[in-house]
């Protein structure tokens, strides 16, 4: 018996390098360096076993060799490692299985650096807009995105041998009809439904059946490259999450700040507006803030308190996020 060749395989790592630029929620993206390239993509490179006793080491090493970005608060997401994702049609080389991270920032003041370096921050809405109910809910979804799933949906609705529910049920419970409200935590869901119904760009790319099949094929937001917009969908979803149960907003915040730039920011990243009351009462209640006896008059108007990130909350209590209530349909 011939001894079977072994594939060699190399480990990646791909950071979501988020943070909050005004009202948008923004992803660090950056080019490959390969002439030609036009799909944006997140930061990703080698891990190097010899130079970094740890993944979470080395992320935080290229990132600062390649952007000149300290990252602050970082954690794995998920490991990827579907074939082909790194693959070209004559690629013969290792199989690449990627770390994903989530990483957040404040904005840097000198962004020159990070376009030296072929990076910027880019809103992340721009690669799912169907994400952003801030102003209302949003017209891509029942103008294309729903005609499409539920075209598709009608084709079969057994469930599948591996699924539970059929098509129109994981349609309603992703995308929030039929009574179900919409959950701004299923972003990952809702990308790898349209991924399976062969409506995104990364499917065509990927020689999905349904998505060739297509004619002619939509526009569901900016593809990216490899599996990044899967990787970022799986970012969005944990952040969103999280703000629930952890204070993670404070690493995007800047130092001190008003309860209405906090409350804006807090939208910007769970994509839904918030009860301007209500937000205040469940900041007080969660004791998350304390003031800083000093205001501010940035915007103009007046005075407006400033405050900052009560850190001895962490010792208080096991979960302090913000208990953010279900949004309707």
């Amino acid at each position: 018996m011939t001894e079977a060749a072994l594939t060699p395989i190399q480990i990646g790592l791909t950071a979501a390098i988020v943070t909050v630029e005004g009202e948008a929620p923004a992803i660090l993206v950056a080019g490959d360096g390969s002439k030609g390239a036009t799909r944006a993509g997140l930061p990703f490179g080698p891990f190097d076993a010899p130079a970094h006793r740890t993944f979470e080491i080395g992320l935080r090493a290229w990132v600062r060799a390649q952007t000149g970005l300290t990252v602050g608060y970082v954690e794995q997401l998920y490991t990827f490692g579907d074939r082909g994702r790194h693959a070209r049609p004559d690629d013969t080389g290792a199989h690449v299985v990627s770390i994903g991270y989530l990483a957040l920032t404040r904005m840097p003041e000198n962004v020159a650096a990070l376009h030296a370096a072929g990076a910027g921050f880019e809103p992340w809405y721009r690669f799912f807009p169907w994400e952003d109910w801030r102003e209302k809910r949003p017209d891509i979804l029942d103008k294309v995105i729903l005609p499409l799933l539920d075209e598709w949906a009608g084709r079969s609705n057994k469930p599948e041998p591996a699924r539970a529910l059929g098509r129109r049920e994981r349609v309603r419970l992703c995308f929030g009809g039929g009574g179900s409200p919409w959950d701004e935590e299923k972003t990952l869901d809702r990308y790898e439904l349209l991924y399976e119904a062969g409506l995104v760009e990364e499917a065509r790319r990927d020689g999905r059946e349904a998505a060739l099949a297509r004619r002619p094929f939509p526009a569901l937001g900016e593809p990216m490259r490899f599996d990044h917009r899967r990787i970022l969908a799986t970012a969005i979803a944990r952040l969103r999450a999280k703000l629930k149960y952890r204070p993670v907003i404070f690493e995007v915040m800047a130092r001190e700040f008003t309860l209405t730039e906090l409350q804006r920011t807090v939208e910007a990243i769970s994509g839904r507006r918030l009860h301007k009351q209500n937000f205040r009462r469940l900041v007080e209640s969660a004791a998350l803030v304390e003031s800083t006896g000093e205001t501010s008059t940035a915007t103009g108007g007046r005075p407006a308190a400033l405050f900052r990130f009560r850190r001895e909350v962490v010792q208080e209590r096991p979960a302090p996020g913000l208990r953010l209530g279900a949004r309707a349909s």
